[in-house]
């Protein structure tokens, strides 16, 4: 019979991890690990894509920053350790952008709109949790969701944001010339590949460059910003150190309309499917196959999660499929990283400086990390498919979901607002179209013998 360390060694080799999910560490050095997936996150990014987009003021812009990190700080906490209980992080989704803007615009916009957005995503939050606690759910992954599509969705997770990587914080970044933005993130990736293969070069005594290489990455990033003289920091200087969070029933309100909680619900269910991308990226990265156990406990937390969100005021959150690359890249895969993550989101919500801080990243530089982040993510469906016997029908369930992803990713904004709402909704997320056409493919499709 294997003793336990034996088994932890063959699964650390298994997974390429230095640091297991249970392994402990440290407080300082998961607190270090913790801030280096927080600043490859860009939480900031849809708060303030949405107060731009219903026009509210600075203060309230402001408010919406703080409740994100907040909200997003706590589903950490919840996911990682009291129910999904993998090492993930939780963050605001792009999904519900259309929704959110429609349902504000159609109750009227101002105090009334964002009442009416915050309350059919509480109310959706609870239909999410009955998902989980019934097993429903789960019942729909096991029976859509075979290998072969889970590999695909994984591999789609990193290739349909590999575009948004290199377009939009890349060739797209408004914080410096193209020129200057592709050098810094040159400069960026560079110095992550270069300690990655100075800690795979010196073993375990070169753990400390693989494990820092992110949060080292983003510093050497800034730096050159700095030098060309595109780095920013004056809304640091500007921000209060503390400021206080919003408060239910006093800076914000709840009222439940029901188109508006029809429109959240259709969005929830497209979201779990867009998550369930994530939890296999993240389960393939540790080596744990998802059990049933977990499938139903990620649902519940998912809608725990976004029940919180909805009381601070934020808009739902989801798994982020980035830390699943940078656990791949790090080796560090411990909860307690995670609970850090948890703890940094909430510390940053409750200090405007701290939150500028992070806000104030030249978007190149996180665009250079996050480009090596998406293709580890998409090698990852790799390993899994690989696995599989590819014939025919399943070249064709993972070509087309390809094709669809970079057609969507290319997709006119004009064309795309010209459609239903609906498939608006759908052909908004590459991943959820994608999935859906790799579902259908499997179930269609005849097997070839």
């Amino acid at each position: 019979m294997k003793t336990q360390a034996g088994q932890q060694e063959q699964a650390s080799k298994q997974t390429q991890l230095t640091v297991l999910p249970d392994d402990k560490l440290s407080f300082g050095k998961s607190a270090l690990l913790g801030l280096q997936h927080v600043l490859a996150m860009d939480v900031y990014v849809v708060p303030f894509l949405i107060a731009i987009l219903i026009g509210l003021s600075s203060d309230q812009s402001s408010g919406l920053i703080q409740a994100t990190f907040i909200a997003a700080g706590l589903a950490t906490v919840v996911q990682t350790y009291f129910c999904m209980k993998l090492p993930m992080a939780q963050g605001p989704s792009y999904v519900p952008l259309g929704a959110i803007i429609s349902i504000y615009a159609a109750s009227g916009s101002g105090e009334a709109g964002w009442s009416s957005v915050l309350g059919s995503s509480l109310i959706g939050a609870i239909l999410v949790i009955i998902l989980g606690y019934t097993g429903i759910f789960n019942k729909i992954v096991k029976s859509f969701i075979p290998p072969i599509v889970g590999g695909t969705i994984i591999f789609i997770v990193g290739f349909s944001l590999l575009p948004v990587a290199i377009k939009d914080n890349i060739y797209g970044a408004a914080d410096a010339t193209i020129n200057q933005n592709v050098l810094l993130a040159l400069i960026s990736g560079a110095v992550l590949i270069l300690f990655v293969i100075l800690g795979s070069f010196f073993h375990t005594k070169g753990s400390l460059f693989r494990t820092t290489s992110v949060l080292i990455a983003l510093i050497a990033g800034c730096i050159a910003a700095n030098v060309m003289g595109v780095l920013d920091f004056s809304a640091v200087g500007n921000a209060k150190w503390f400021s206080m969070p919003q408060v239910p029933f006093k800076d914000f309100s709840f009222s439940f309309n029901f188109s508006a909680i029809i429109t959240m619900v259709i969005i929830y269910l497209v979201l779990l499917a867009e998550t369930t991308g994530t939890w296999f990226a993240i389960s393939n990265v540790i080596n744990k196959p998802l059990t049933d156990k977990n499938i139903n406990r990620g649902v519940i937390g998912e809608g725990i999660s976004c029940l919180i969100a909805a009381f601070v005021g934020s808009t739902p959150v989801t798994g982020y499929s980035t830390n699943a690359g940078i656990i791949s890249i790090t080796g560090v895969a411990s909860r307690r990283v995670f609970l850090a993550v948890g703890g940094w989101f909430i510390i940053f919500g409750c200090s405007g400086k701290l939150a500028a801080l992070i806000s104030s990243i030249p978007t190149a530089v996180i665009g250079g990390v996050f480009a090596i982040v998406c293709g580890i993510i998409s090698i990852n469906g790799v390993q899994v498919m690989k696995k599989e016997n590819i014939g025919e029908k399943e070249m064709y369930i993972i070509a087309i979901p390809m094709i669809i992803t970079l057609a969507l990713v290319l997709i006119p904004k004009d064309f795309l607002y010209s459609l239903p709402t609906f498939a608006q909704y759908l052909l908004g997320s590459p991943l959820l179209a994608a999935s859906v056409a790799a579902i259908l493919l499997n179930k269609i499709l005849p097997s070839v013998k």
